[in-house]
């Protein structure tokens, strides 16, 4: 599509970037069955090709109106659609900049603004949440059903293997999964010691995903210097890479590059940082889990759900499938594999209605299955279903982790 720009935008910049994302969607509509909203809603301002027209109006230098806000707001930004699309719109860095000149030219209301912020400062402080986690169990009978439901016990505290190879790889810690679930890093750590890495914790807090998708974005990039100054001193000290257990993290580590692009002290530092990133599934072969000689028990029927992030944002498909089945176990697809659980991110806390109706559907495409045990790869997804689900929710990492054989020897390395 054609965008023609007004000779005098007071976002030049970028609706000018808009512009050029929207010249690849040739209205084809392709997107409108992927898209979670557009299927819970019927209305196509609730899909991307509408949220698209929405964008390109801001970019002709028409001034956007709450209705604009409350569509762009709904958007999950799973990028399912990206997954559909034959014309390769970057449907995801679109909708961001959507959200930027919404931002900047149509303020939020007071409470919306405290609101997200806190959400941002809450929720990416380590420190923070552990302590407001903390109080929520030791109150949790007397919270109401909602938010108790949402607080996860107090998980046991796993060993985490001592640095003792050759091979070493930096984890990043993140900001609410230590004290969601302390156990998928320390699992992680365990099942790469048994294939001869020693995984090294980095120190660091979150990686801005957070506070990006809330277009807070001075406090989401102070996040991302933080991170890469961080990351770059380990890397230079001989770390192979940056392993990430939670796909959503990684989705953002990987777009480092993008959001430093015109950074001129941080661009370059960035970029390294960007192909630096792993997720877990990346750093396995089925080869490893066969050295490790990690094997699943019988009968266990394990129901994948992959993340939004791991399989439209990364493009990593397949990958932990193989690696469940090298070990032995059953993997099992739903009927709706590329369909959000409705976690994403905050989503679930600013549009929870949408966000319970689409968990309702995943975990009962799940649960139909009959599964031993639900698996995911990203912390969202995993307390998301969690929430609702009637088997047990893990992360991919942590049930290749409670399959080593308990003998404490280490596979040779590779």
């Amino acid at each position: 599509m054609h965008t023609p720009l007004p000779e005098h935008h007071p976002l030049e910049s970028l609706a000018r970037e808009a512009a050029d994302l929207i010249k690849s969607c040739v209205h084809c509509g392709f997107c409108l069955p992927a898209c979670p909203t557009y299927h819970l809603l019927g209305d196509e301002l609730d899909s991307p090709r509408g949220r698209i027209y929405l964008i390109k109006q801001m970019a002709e230098g028409n001034a956007p109106t709450q209705i604009t806000q409350q569509h762009l707001d709904r958007c999950l930004s799973c990028r399912a659609c990206e997954t559909a699309c034959p014309s390769g719109v970057r449907y995801g860095r679109l909708v961001d900049v959507g959200r930027e000149m919404v931002a900047q030219q149509a303020p939020r209301a007071a409470a919306s603004s405290v609101t997200r912020a806190a959400l941002g400062m809450a929720l990416s402080n380590r420190t923070l949440f552990g302590a407001a986690l903390g109080l929520g169990r030791l109150f949790r009978s007397l919270l109401p059903r909602a938010l108790a439901v949402s607080i996860p016990p107090r998980p046991r505290a796993l060993a985490w293997p001592g640095a003792r190879h050759a091979r070493r790889m930096i984890v990043l810690e993140g900001c609410v999964q230590p004290a969601l679930q302390p156990g998928i890093n320390a699992a992680a750590a365990a099942v790469l010691d048994r294939v001869g890495i020693s995984l090294i914790r980095d120190g660091g807090g979150c990686c801005g995903a957070l506070n990006h998708h809330l277009s807070r974005e001075e406090a989401a990039l102070s996040q991302v210097r933080r991170n890469i100054d961080a990351w770059t001193t380990h890397l230079e000290a001989g770390a192979e890479c940056i392993v990430i257990t939670a796909s959503g993290c990684g989705l953002m580590v990987k777009d480092y590059a993008q959001v430093l692009r015109d950074d001129p002290l941080y661009a370059a530092k960035a970029a390294r940082i960007s192909v630096a990133a792993r997720d877990i599934c990346e750093v396995l072969t089925p080869e490893d889990i066969a050295r490790a000689n990690i094997k699943a028990g019988e009968g266990r029927r394990v129901a994948w759900q992959s993340p939004c992030t791991l399989q439209h944002g990364q493009k990593i498909r397949g990958r932990v499938e193989t690696l469940l089945s090298a070990a032995g176990f059953e993997v099992l697809e739903p009927t709706d594999p590329t369909r959000c659980c409705g976690s994403a991110g905050t989503y679930s806390i600013l549009q929870p209605e949408m966000s319970a109706q689409l968990r309702t559907l995943k975990v009962g495409s799940l649960e139909a299955l009959t599964p031993d045990v639900i698996a995911t790869g990203n912390i969202g997804c995993l307390q998301h279903l969690s929430s609702e689900a009637a088997v047990p929710v893990r992360h991919w990492i942590q049930i290749l982790a409670a399959s080593i054989p308990r003998n404490g020897a280490t596979a040779a390395p590779a």
